[in-house]
């Protein structure tokens, strides 16, 4: 009895032994996976830190937004038949451009010398060139309602404007309707503040701005979230593109003249020019969407021809001739290769084609959805 007794204490002394050094093992693993725990906290917080470091940097810093231009023709206009129509084929083109974001559109003649825009505001002259016509209403259109009257006189070739569907853009807002930004026109008469200047933006009140300017000017001004136009705050006039870098709001269309095609490329406002160029035409590359593969741009510029094509604008252009549409264009594309008609008229391309190429810019040119839009031009 004894002996067992004996071998009872020892087996349970080694039992009691062995349950020490697992606790003791596993404290040891609790402990390690504590402290890889606050390591690994530790490292979070210093991540997020960086991040927050960085995202209060970046405020600073300006956005750079990817814009996007198209080149069309004014002889396009002469191929109308009346003024009715001439201003409906105008006006089909500023709707496709406003609803695909266009932020630019470039109307070029394909001979002319003088780089003097040959719209005159002042003008009463109904015999205007196709490019000053073209050009007044694609402003016109792009024009806030409640400006147009006092930016654009009366005028025989805007008789027609009123029968257009509006674009109803971002930046056509209502009277009722309040927006961080507003469009304006400054008047002639000094706010009662000094040192700031009366600004018509189409509310039911005027208000100041922090600059003295001349009358009949279009200016971008800041409104804030303070919708009491009676505070007397004096509001910013910030550049026109600021919608854009800050909010990511379009906020319309700029017109540009070109007296021929290649002055489209280097007449261009933006400081280095378009890094990205697309001509199309019938006689254009036919790409699967397998093939396409679209890079990084800043300043994407889409070129279409009139009624004998690019091909034509080239050999009328001095600085141009003897060259060949894939030597000026680096991506020359037949956006509808089985195409029923002799010609495509460039107002069905806004409307009908467009979308492919300008549609892009919405979806963050995604090369996925680039692909997919591309595979319905192969059915076409």
């Amino acid at each position: 009895m004894g002996k067992k007794n004996k071998r009872v204490e020892e087996e349970e002394d080694e039992m009691s032994k062995k349950v020490v050094s697992d606790e003791l093992i596993n404290g040891d693993e609790k402990t390690k996976k504590k402290k890889n725990k606050r390591k690994k906290n530790k490292t979070m917080e210093v991540v997020e830190e960086e991040e927050e470091e960085k995202g209060s940097s970046s405020i600073f810093k300006p956005k750079i937004k990817p814009t996007v231009s198209i080149a069309i023709p004014a002889s396009i206009i002469s191929n109308a038949q009346s003024l009715e129509l001439a201003t409906r084929l105008a006006g089909q083109i500023a709707r496709a451009a406003t609803i695909y974001r266009v932020d630019e559109i470039v109307v070029f003649d394909n001979n002319e010398t003088s780089l003097e825009e040959p719209l005159d505001m002042s003008s009463s002259d109904e015999n205007e060139s196709n490019a000053a016509f073209f050009m007044r209403i694609l402003r016109y259109l792009e024009t806030p309602q409640y400006l147009r009257r006092v930016l654009f006189p009366r005028h025989h070739n805007l008789r027609f404007a009123g029968l257009l569907p509006p674009l109803d853009a971002p930046h056509h807002f209502r009277k009722h309707e309040w927006g961080l930004y507003r469009e304006g026109v400054t008047f002639g008469e000094k706010a009662p503040n000094n040192g700031s200047t009366l600004v018509d933006v189409g509310l039911s009140k005027n208000v100041a701005i922090d600059q003295v300017l001349g009358p009949g000017l279009r200016v971008t001004v800041a409104m804030g979230n303070d919708q009491s136009l009676s505070s007397g705050v004096l509001h910013r006039v910030v550049p026109s593109t600021t919608p854009k870098e800050e909010e990511g709001m379009y906020w319309g269309y700029k017109v540009r003249y070109a007296p021929n095609l290649s002055s489209v490329f280097e007449n261009s406002t933006y400081e280095n020019g378009y890094d990205y160029v697309i001509g199309t035409s019938e006689h254009g590359q036919t790409l699967k969407s397998s093939e396409l593969c679209i890079p990084t741009f800043r300043h994407l510029l889409i070129a279409f021809g009139g009624l004998a094509g690019l091909e034509e604008c080239i050999k009328e252009d001095s600085k141009l001739k003897g060259k060949d549409a894939q030597e000026v264009f680096p991506i020359y594309l037949n956006l509808c290769p089985n195409q029923g008609s002799r010609t495509i008229r460039t107002e069905v391309i806004n409307t009908e084609y467009l979308f492919v190429l300008l549609n892009l810019p919405c979806l963050a040119w995604n090369e996925n959805v680039i692909r997919m839009a591309f595979k319905l031009i192969e059915y076409i």
